[in-house]
């Protein structure tokens, strides 16, 4: 039931052109496929994973950003990666708070910045895997 839901929001979302909005602003903004993957990898830290890529691949159209486009990729690396930086941020974040009891506040003192570490080092190694091998 989560992920229809998810779906309905999305599709909602679309169909009023919110997601169209939206992407337009961040090519605007950004004008660079990797800095929009980055900011909606930081944006993950807030909203889950899911229904952010869900969005995403509604607010880019297939033909622009194919299925194989390394723009996914990318944005996969960075929304699952991004989720981790703030504990909410995951449904497995979600789920340790209540099984470990850890804090939100000691979460994000203790653990958020080796996952922004972690977050930087990936897309680092990325680009230079993207500028060496493509």
């Amino acid at each position: 039931m989560f992920f229809l839901g998810i779906l309905l929001a999305v599709s909602a979302l679309q169909s009023f052109g919110l997601l169209g909005s939206l992407a337009t602003f961040l090519t605007n903004t950004f004008q660079n496929d990797y800095l929009i993957g980055s900011a909606l990898g930081v944006l993950s830290a807030i909203v889950d994973n899911v229904p952010l890529v869900a969005a995403s691949q509604g607010m880019y159209d297939m033909s622009v950003y194919p299925t194989d486009h390394s723009f996914w990729k990318f944005l996969a690396l960075t929304t699952g990666t991004g989720g981790s930086a703030i504990i909410i941020g995951s449904a497995a974040g979600v789920a340790v708070m209540g099984i470990e009891h850890i804090r939100f506040g000691w979460y994000l003192k203790n653990i958020s910045w080796i996952a922004l570490v972690g977050f930087a080092a990936g897309i680092a190694t990325y680009l230079l895997q993207q500028s060496l091998f493509s």
